[in-house]
């Protein structure tokens, strides 16, 4: 699907930051079918900008010393839509978040800035200019859905509503904790999930999720890639879903999507 606007409060952007650029760049080049158009960033590195038929999917990225150094492992980052960084960035202390970058200017493509919600899930806004993010989503080999994994649903749920300006809303999942919706109404991008007992010490964190045309067939080819397999094909009420981890450990998720009653 072509995306011509984001609204505020659904994701607009994600970024993989890695210890091997190039390899990353080969795998999901691979899997996907992505285009790779790099970018020199001033002052030293690339960005690789990841295409799929010319329209722009996610951002690649080498980690900086400082974060392999502190033993932040390979991982993808959400950004969230926001119509003022600044504004957005000024709430997010009062309601219980950190800003953990300030706003800044990214070369007129747009304003940054990254925060943590109160259970300490760190998520970027973008403030679009030259760069409004996503070309197109919710199709296969492009970005589906991403999720705040915590243990406070509740918590990070009143953050959001009250730092972006967005409704929650709470979905029954059986015997399962209920699922939160972020985002404007029936254009939600973006959910919150309880974090369950079998995730240990996880901290808690966003995660992306891939759609495909074909999940089994897509985590047999992952493998041949030498990706990691974390959870096998397994259908729940969105679709049928998986989770991988890069061959340089990033995790992400792929799904078939199917319908959803809303």
């Amino acid at each position: 699907m072509k995306i011509d606007h984001i609204k505020q409060g659904v994701p607009s952007w994600i970024e993989l930051m890695t210890t091997d650029d190039a390899a990353a760049v080969s795998f999901y080049g691979a899997l996907f079918g992505w285009e790779d158009d790099p970018q020199e960033i001033p002052g030293g590195g690339v960005y690789h900008m990841a295409k799929l038929e010319g329209d722009q999917i996610a951002g690649l990225g080498k980690q900086n010393d400082e974060e392999v150094q502190r033993g932040i492992p390979p991982h993808w980052s959400v950004y969230l839509a926001v119509d003022d960084a600044e504004a957005t960035a000024a709430k997010v202390s009062g309601a219980g978040g950190q800003v953990i970058v300030p706003v800044m200017d990214v070369m007129g493509l747009g304003r940054m800035a990254v925060i943590a919600d109160p259970t300490g899930g760190m998520v970027g806004l973008w403030q679009a200019q030259l760069h409004k993010g996503f070309d197109r989503a919710h199709e296969p080999n492009t970005i589906s859905w991403c999720e705040l994994i915590t243990d406070d649903p509740s918590r990070a749920a009143e953050f959001f509503r009250t730092v972006l300006d967005v409704p929650t809303v709470e979905m029954p999942m059986g015997d399962a904790a209920p699922y939160t919706l972020l985002g404007p109404d029936k254009e939600q991008g973006a959910g919150i999930m309880q974090k369950t007992p079998e995730m240990g010490q996880m901290p808690n964190v966003w995660g992306v999720y891939f759609e495909v045309a074909d999940c089994d067939a897509a985590v047999e080819q992952a493998k041949g890639l030498s990706a990691t397999v974390l959870a096998e094909p397994m259908d729940i009420m969105p679709g049928r879903f998986a989770m991988l981890a890069d061959p340089q450990g990033a995790v992400f998720g792929i799904i078939k999507s199917t319908p959803m009653a809303m």
